[in-house]
């Protein structure tokens, strides 16, 4: 069987939120010539500026056979109960949060042919008012979490690739997520607490934290089963804080915007996964709670 085209997709996408990596892959769906349409608490249409091009994006109409969930960690459960009722018998969701994938409470409550995913991607993207940024240009590893998924592997690949591409497909996630979850652990809360850029953690200043963090991370890691070799992990957060040096975390601009963050998925799980294995995290921990106290402050 032939595969569809970009400019005939087998699944009709929608994407939750208006968040900055929902609308990049919005966005880059509408340019390759696929429907897309917005799933928001406050049902409207949205016009957006991307890249310097006015884009419409209408408002979902139900039911929804396939969905893009780039939603916060803590908001995905709230998220897909939200969506059960206008899904589809044979709806595919793909799940794309900071931190691990947290999918043991979401598995049960899906139909036997309803395909959960999960994404990790590396592209950068800052929201600004009505104007979406493409900031960093990444890539991204998809894994199938079910079944269902796997029968619709082809069809939800091309999609992602559109989105969020070039796309890697792997059986098992989790080494991918433990090297994105070390990186994030350094640059996320250390942008928010300095309130940075990630360039700015190229400075000699940070270097002792970055290195104390990340070897605290890669016990942790080498515990649960998905060892990272230090100085390669060292050598990569390197190469991400100078690749991305003008871009702001989205940790950074939820502490600007007085916004919950996911420290608890970031950070927090580090220091939870730790205290299974016995494994003192006095630097990660520190982080959290320093975080935790200036998301408090900003939010009262």
């Amino acid at each position: 069987m032939a595969q569809n085209s970009p400019a005939q997709p087998a699944l009709s996408w929608t994407v939750v939120g208006q968040g900055a990596i929902g609308l990049l892959a919005a966005s880059r769906f509408k340019l390759a010539g696929w429907p897309v349409q917005l799933w928001l608490r406050q049902p409207a249409p949205v016009d957006i500026c991307f890249n310097q091009q006015p884009l419409h994006f209408a408002y979902a109409t139900v039911p929804l056979t396939a969905v893009l969930i780039p939603v916060k960690s803590y908001a995905v459960l709230s998220a897909v109960q939200a969506l059960l009722p206008v899904l589809t018998p044979d709806a595919q969701l793909v799940l794309s949060h900071n931190g691990m994938a947290a999918t043991e409470h979401i598995l049960p409550l899906l139909g036997p042919a309803q395909g959960l995913w999960f994404i990790t991607t590396t592209h950068g993207a800052l929201k600004q008012d009505a104007t979406v940024h493409h900031t960093g240009q990444g890539q991204s590893v998809l894994a199938p979490l079910n079944a269902a998924a796997k029968n619709q592997h082809l069809a939800v690949q091309q999609a992602m690739d559109i989105a969020l591409g070039p796309v890697k497909l792997t059986d098992n996630i989790l080494p991918f997520l433990w090297h994105k979850l070390a990186i994030n652990a350094v640059i996320n809360p250390l942008t928010a607490l300095y309130n940075c850029n990630n360039g700015e953690l190229a400075k000699v200043q940070y270097q002792q934290q970055i290195n104390q963090i990340l070897t605290e991370v890669c016990q942790v890691a080498e515990a649960a089963g998905y060892p990272l070799q230090y100085e390669k992990m060292l050598e990569k957060v390197q190469q991400v804080i100078q690749s991305t040096a003008a871009n702001f975390s989205s940790m950074q601009q939820d502490i600007i915007h007085k916004r919950r963050t996911e420290i608890d998925a970031i950070n927090g799980y580090i220091v939870t996964q730790a205290a299974r294995y016995n494994i003192a995290m006095p630097f990660n921990t520190q982080l959290m709670q320093q975080v935790l106290q200036l998301q408090h402050r900003t939010r009262d």
